[in-house]
């Protein structure tokens, strides 16, 4: 992972491996509630289920219960949901409940989703293990959407950004050593960092992925991300701990995507 600098406005230390990950993005703004106000909500049953005995779904925890991506290089149709206040995840409509996710983690959280079903969104998390998922209440969530995609191929040592699935642009990039490859499948930007001291790069954009092989790095969870790089004789090699390492007239561009766009990695 790469030296993480400055984090004024991280709730914790980042260093993303190897200064792992970076967020970007314009972040599309609607008003979480606060925790408090959800302190219980109504499950699939008709009782009240208190949300204190449920994990929390983020990047720095791992919840083993979340049902896993089944079609992980399948791209989004780009519909991105932010919940309103902390709810409640199922592991299917009107399923089981096995954990919670709040309005806020690097800002609002917005989350792409994969599949719907009635009155029930199915969701990318932010947790682990990667390609973590859950189902939401519609009524629940604000929606929005993201008309960009992002493609990182990692035998090519590309990454590549889409609008309304027409090019705009793609660039060599450095992606995870052999060692600490960069995780494959279809994640999401979670948020941005933005800080002008920061040495190696003044935007890192976190995603809801995280190393496969690191559990942390630097005090932080390992989160991937994608960044910036002050040497450009890093692109087109194998040399991060996972984090993909873009040009600054990637980055530029990268960074005003809107949050929970869609992000996906392949081998290829």
């Amino acid at each position: 992972m790469d030296q993480a600098a400055a984090r004024p406005r991280m709730s914790w230390p980042v260093t993303l491996v190897v200064l792992l990950f970076a967020v970007s993005a314009l972040v599309v703004a609607f008003r979480g509630e606060d925790e408090d106000s959800a302190r219980t909500q109504s499950p699939s049953s008709s009782e009240k289920l208190d949300l204190n005995s449920l994990p929390m779904s983020s990047t720095k925890t791992t919840i083993e219960a979340a049902p896993k991506d089944l079609r992980p290089d399948r791209v989004p149709k780009g519909t991105v949901v932010h919940p309103k206040r902390l709810v409640i995840l199922y592991d299917a409509p009107d399923g089981k409940p096995f954990a919670k996710i709040g309005p806020k983690q690097f800002g609002d959280t917005w989350l792409p989703v994969i599949t719907r079903n009635r009155d029930w969104v199915q969701v990318l998390l932010p947790s682990r293990p990667n390609g973590s998922t859950g189902w939401i209440r519609s009524s629940q969530l604000a929606e929005a959407h993201s008309s960009f995609l992002i493609r990182v191929h990692l035998g090519q040592r590309t990454l590549e950004l889409f609008e309304d699935n027409r090019p705009v642009g793609s660039w060599e990039v450095a992606i995870g050593a052999p060692a600490t490859p960069t995780p494959v499948g279809r994640t999401f930007v979670l948020g941005q960092i933005i800080d002008d001291k920061q040495p190696f790069s003044p935007v890192i954009l976190p995603l809801g992925s995280h190393s496969d092989t690191l559990d942390s790095y630097g005090g932080g969870p390992g989160t991937v991300a994608i960044h910036g790089w002050t040497n450009p004789s890093v692109f087109g090699e194998a040399v991060s701990h996972g984090c993909v390492r873009v040009p600054d007239e990637a980055l530029a561009l990268i960074r005003t995507v809107p949050i929970g766009t869609p992000v996906l990695v392949d081998k290829n």
